[in-house]
C-alpha cells in the first residue's frame, strides 16, 4: 500500500501529527510529500483558517490545547501565516528525510522561531551552506509543484493529509480512522459508507 503524507510547515496540526505519530512517518511505504497549502486554497476556492480572524483564534487555541493535552512541546511562531516556500523547497532538496522535516517543524512549532527572520539559524541547524544553490535548482522547484499537482489530482484539499490507496485522511484528528483503515482496507465498503460517499446536495449557495 502506498502511503503519501502531504504537509506544509504552515500547519500546526501537521506538526502535531508528525510529532505524535512517528511510526506512521517511518513506515516503509510512507513518503513525506511537502506541498504549498496556498495552492490548495487557490485550486478549491476557499480561505485558510488564518485568513478568517475568529477561526484563526480558534485554530491556535485548539492546537495549543491539544499539544498541552498530549504532551507535545509547542510554541507558535512570532507571526502567522508565514511564507513556507523556502523551507519546503529546502526539504525537497535534502531528500524530504524524516530528520530534516523534524528539524524544521521543531524550529517553527516547538521553539516558536521564524523561518523568515531566522533563516540562517535554521540552515546552521541543518548544516546547509549552499542553500541559495539548492533553492534555485529548477528540479527542486518542479518537484514541489508536482507534489501539489499530484495532491490535487488525488483530491487533497488541506494539510496534513494522508493518502492511502487513493483514500484521503485529512487532519490529525483523522489519524485513528487511518489506522483502522490500514488494519482493515474494507473499512469504507459497508452500505452506509458507500451511501454517504454519494450523498446528493439538497441546496446550494447562490
Amino acid at each position: 500500500m502506498q502511503l503519501d503524507w502531504y504537509f506544509d510547515y504552515v500547519s500546526p496540526f501537521a506538526y502535531l501529527q508528525f510529532a505524535l505519530h512517528p511510526d506512521l512517518m517511518h513506515r516503509p511505504e510512507t513518503t513525506l510529500r511537502p506541498v504549498l497549502f496556498a495552492g490548495f486554497l487557490n485550486e478549491w476556492g476557499h480561505k485558510g483558517p488564518a485568513e478568517i480572524p475568529p477561526k484563526k483564534i480558534h485554530t491556535f487555541r485548539l492546537a495549543t490545547w491539544q499539544a498541552a493535552k498530549w504532551g507535545v512541546p509547542m510554541r507558535c511562531p512570532p507571526a502567522h501565516p508565514f511564507n513556507p516556500l523556502h523551507a519546503l523547497r529546502l526539504t525537497i532538496a535534502l531528500g524530504a528525510r524524516y530528520d530534516v522535516v523534524k528539524t524544521i517543524f521543531e524550529f517553527i512549532w516547538r521553539d516558536g522561531r521564524s523561518v523568515t527572520d531566522e533563516w540562517q539559524a535554521l540552515l546552521m541547524l541543518l548544516r546547509v551552506n549552499n542553500a541559495s544553490e539548492l533553492l534555485a535548482d529548477d528540479k527542486v522547484k518542479s518537484a514541489l509543484r508536482q507534489n501539489g499537482k499530484e495532491a490535487i489530482a488525488a483530491g487533497v484539499f488541506g494539510v496534513p493529509t494522508f493518502v492511502a490507496n487513493d483514500v484521503l485522511f485529512w487532519g490529525e484528528d483523522a489519524t485513528g480512522m487511518l489506522r483502522d483503515y490500514l488494519a482493515n482496507p474494507a473499512l469504507f465498503e459497508s452500505l452506509e459508507m458507500k451511501r454517504i460517499a454519494a450523498l446528493p446536495a439538497a441546496a446550494s449557495r447562490i
